[in-house]
């Protein structure tokens, strides 16, 4: 295809060091040694927990329903202005909305700490669209010279025909989160989340079977004397077969002296509710995401919608945002005049009475006219709306009368 004619494969660059963060489909090391121990934490097994894949969901998600709209600086004020790059930005590629792009986007960026937009020309050299490649299929490189090139594995979505085709910087935003140990590998949040993720994971585990065990613990067959490895397990797969499952609550009879002792820990005991609130918790804060935003602590300590969503935004969404707006600012090859801007008063959005006297407020102040809060609130203009208001009494200090009258000694 004539917009990919650029890929080709670059034998001078070199990978980036997997030590370095990696490109694989898990998360790096919780600890020393730990992929040799075989403790390697698969994002696909740590989004079986609940936290995880509600964290991960809510913020990217959040992130894709944001519109978004080109500005320029007009006398000193960004202002919104039509240009081509919003038919893009609406339908990003021919399989994805915005709402899916983005989400994508931030998803890639939360699970695997790095998102990768292949942009797609037109014979030009337009950008027509736009496509997330999968981060497990992208290899970083570097060149002698410090170029950087980016190895890309067939997609039939994205284009790419030849298997290990490589494609210059230019062609690729790159969009990663925070670099410890490269400046071009990012690292997921589940780099810090990965052990409590795991330990919720195989706490439900262990009480799906303890539930199917009629939520008893198991035990222990003993024998007054010595029995055979054989007669052990015939002992153990018949105890089995017969009182545990389905069949739990059947009588047993016990005869030869063998006798049954519980042994496991019942989830009383392990504190299970606690553990389970713990894991959700700590995956909260590896996300930056308050607890009770999920369900996973205590109310908001907040009175109102505003500063429960104010607190949520701050500390979980702007900093992603922010990174999207200025990749595709540098990715577009924008001007310095011109910008993106994701909305996010979508989700700062105030409750009814709040949002009403603010706008009384800023429209007495003279800040904003009654057609530009009547836009934000999906209401048609009005004749005179688009005129500033501002009482007549309201006067500067120098237009101010003097004050003649001598004062009396």
């Amino acid at each position: 295809m004539a917009f990919f004619d650029f890929l080709k494969r670059t034998k001078s660059a070199s990978p980036v060091p997997s030590n370095a963060g990696g490109w694989f489909p898990v998360i790096r090391e919780s600890s020393p040694g730990a992929w040799q121990r075989d403790e390697a934490i698969e994002v696909e097994t740590v989004l079986a927990h609940s936290a995880v894949f509600a964290c991960a969901s809510l913020i990217s998600n959040d992130i894709g329903k944001l519109p978004i709209r080109v500005s320029a600086k007009q006398k000193g004020v960004w202002t919104e202005i039509n240009h081509e790059l919003a038919k893009l930005f609406r339908k990003p590629n021919s399989y994805q909305n915005r709402a899916q792009f983005f989400g994508a986007w931030t998803l890639s960026k939360l699970l695997y700490g790095n998102a990768y937009m292949l942009k797609q020309r037109d014979a030009s050299g337009k950008v027509i669209a736009l496509h997330v490649l999968d981060p497990r299929a992208v290899t970083v490189l570097v060149s002698d010279d410090g170029a950087v090139f980016y190895q890309l594995r067939q997609s039939t979505l994205a284009g790419i025909a030849e298997e290990g085709a490589t494609a210059p910087a230019r062609e690729i935003i790159h969009d990663r989160g925070i670099t410890p140990y490269h400046p071009l590998v990012g690292v997921s949040p589940l780099t810090a989340a990965g052990y409590a993720a795991m330990q919720g994971v195989n706490i439900q585990r262990n009480s799906s079977k303890f539930f199917e065990n009629g939520a008893q613990p198991g035990g222990v067959l003993t024998a007054p004397g010595a029995i055979s490895k054989e007669t052990a397990d015939r002992l153990k797969a018949d105890w089995e077969l017969k009182f545990s499952g389905a069949n739990f609550g059947k009588t047993a009879v016990l005869g030869d002296g063998l006798s049954f002792q519980q042994m496991t820990v019942s989830a009383v005991d392990s504190q299970l509710i606690e553990q389970l609130q713990f894991t959700a918790q700590d995956v909260c804060r590896a996300f930056n995401i308050p607890a009770w935003k999920i369900g996973a602590g205590p109310a908001a300590p907040y009175t109102s919608n505003e500063q429960m969503s104010l607190s949520y935004y701050s500390d979980a969404v702007q900093h992603l945002v922010e990174a999207i707006e200025l990749c595709l600012d540098d990715g577009l090859d924008l001007p310095a005049t011109m910008r993106t801007e994701l909305d996010e008063s979508a989700l700062l959005r105030m409750d009814t009475a709040s949002r009403y006297t603010a706008h009384s407020s800023a429209i007495n102040a003279g800040w904003i006219t009654i057609n530009e809060v009547r836009a934000r609130e999906g209401l048609p203009p009005v004749k005179g709306g688009d005129e500033v208001y501002r009482q007549m009494q309201d006067r500067p200090l120098s237009e101010a009368p003097e004050n003649t009258e001598e004062v009396p000694a």
